[in-house]
């Protein structure tokens, strides 16, 4: 029997490159979902592999990441984002750039990608479709990525956006009644952890200040967080959901990185990904 498949990326900074892994892997194995479903980094990294671009986001992560330009303190005071989203996703994915997306691939592939962001005025989840990703045109990836107070909201159609894993961080529900029978979820946490609040307690303040709605989804995100791990749990039980996670985050986190944590977190995702095929029947 074929099932209706969809791949979620929760994204989570540096320690992404779990997914990278797991999807380099689903290349080499020639499997594809249909739909993708990114948050914040993850979309970023589906965005290579709707490409099929094999190792690009490996290249990111453990080589661009290191430059001043792609995240730093400096890039902080310079462009009041400690992530250049501009720099990441344009001048180096455009076509022009250090190492364009294939964006022929990207469009001609049949895998449908929706991109989760959060509207900064309501705190509203936002659903972006593939149609909006355009040539030389990443700004809703932009938007999914734009960690609260680490950096501006992203406008997108003339709306400020922030990290889509503010309003719905892991789409689990969103992927089952959009019709997908079989959710390989990727998470860059163990899979065990509970989210606690007292980390996005200081930039909600600080954000209360111009998005107030939006503080608001960042205070709770502790409890939607962990109330979607719950629910993807009980879906894994009955076989709808497939949950793949690190044994261990490497020293990384969201801003924070090492190459010998990144090549393991890569290495750790590209293990993992073994347990797919049998998961979608294939």
């Amino acid at each position: 029997m074929a099932y209706k498949t969809a791949m979620i990326d929760v994204g989570g900074g540096f320690r992404a490159i779990f997914g990278c892994g797991v999807m380099d892997r689903m290349l080499e194995d020639g499997i594809d979902v249909d739909m993708c479903y990114g948050v914040s980094a993850g979309a970023a990294n589906m965005t290579s592999f709707i490409a099929r671009q094999h190792g690009r986001n490996h290249t990111f992560y453990t080589k661009y990441a290191f430059r001043k330009e792609y995240a730093s303190a400096e890039s902080f005071f310079k462009n009041h984002n400690f992530a250049n989203l501009d720099y990441i996703y344009g001048t180096l994915s455009n076509h022009d750039g250090e190492y364009p997306v294939d964006f022929e691939a990207f469009e001609t592939n049949s895998t449908g990608f929706t991109v989760v962001a959060c509207n900064a005025e309501d705190g509203s989840a936002k659903y972006f479709d593939k149609s909006r990703i355009r040539f030389d045109d990443f700004d809703v990836v932009k938007a999914s990525s734009a960690v609260p107070v680490a950096c501006e909201p992203y406008v997108v159609d003339g709306v400020p956006y922030f990290d889509g894993g503010i309003a719905d961080p892991v789409p689990v529900q969103k992927a089952l009644d959009d019709g997908y029978e079989r959710v390989i979820l990727i998470l860059s946490r163990l899979r065990d952890e509970v989210r606690q609040q007292r980390k996005d307690l200081p930039p909600a303040r600080i954000l209360e200040r111009s998005y107030p709605a939006a503080a608001e989804r960042l205070r709770e995100r502790y409890k939607t967080y962990n109330g979607e791990i719950e629910l993807a749990k009980r879906y894994e039980e009955e076989g709808k959901v497939l949950i793949l996670a690190p044994e261990d985050l490497y020293g990384l986190n969201t801003l924070k990185k090492n190459f010998e944590g990144l090549e393991m977190m890569y290495r750790k995702g590209y293990a993992a990904a073994e347990a797919i095929p049998e998961f979608l029947g294939k």
